[in-house]
């Protein structure tokens, strides 16, 4: 049996309290994500860590950095499919924006979230089609393993694991800073833990 762990990076830098479509915007870590990262780098699930796979942007390689700094023998590899869903013309953009600016696009996402494409953007399906493929690559290997994503890349992963339709991928938690364990065998995959924050580890959950 193999471990994959799915890893989203720290909280990022400029966040307030306006909802905004992040995508492929590339914000660093804010001082709190630094702290979140040291603290997950302490947990006792990822003192074996060997190879981390990170998604190329800031946000992402930062994590990777900080935790592979901590735990010796860590490597990094940039594996630019991990990177976020693209939003095209609604990065950056708060929901209310998007609402206004793109009222016929915002219900047809609402109506098909797996496939609709914000113009210039990605799908949920296109963003699994994606990053398969590296957690495939991942879980092939004696591990653990660690995939330093994002909460889309996460999440898409988490529905194809557990067989889920991708229209409620945002049922599946991903926390700043989060970890969840896949157990990859001969009978396929199994969801160990989801949404495990350093707290929560702290607390031996």
């Amino acid at each position: 049996m193999s471990i994959v762990l799915l890893l989203r990076h720290g909280e990022i830098a400029g966040r307030d309290a306006t909802k905004r479509y992040l995508g492929q915007l590339d914000p660093p870590l804010s001082e709190r994500g630094r702290e979140q990262m040291a603290m997950l780098a302490r947990q006792p699930r990822l003192l074996p860590l060997r190879r981390i796979l990170a998604s190329p942007l800031r946000r992402t390689a930062e994590s990777a950095a900080i935790i592979a700094t901590a735990i010796p023998g860590c490597s990094v590899e940039t594996v630019p499919a991990l990177a976020e869903i693209s939003l095209g013309q609604w990065e950056g953009l708060s929901f209310a924006e998007v609402r206004q600016r793109f009222p016929d696009d915002y219900r047809r996402r609402g109506l098909d979230l797996a496939s609709f494409r914000p113009p210039g953007g990605e799908s949920f399906a296109d963003l699994q089609v994606r990053v398969w493929p590296v957690f495939l690559q991942a879980a092939e290997e004696p591990g653990p393993v660690a995939l330093m994503a994002h909460a889309g890349v996460n999440r898409v992963l988490l529905c194809r694991i557990l067989g889920m339709p991708l229209a409620h991928l945002f049922r599946l938690g991903q926390d700043y800073g989060c970890c969840s364990v896949v157990e990859a065998g001969e009978g396929g995959y199994r969801l160990a833990a989801l949404n495990l924050t350093p707290a929560d580890m702290a607390d031996g959950r």
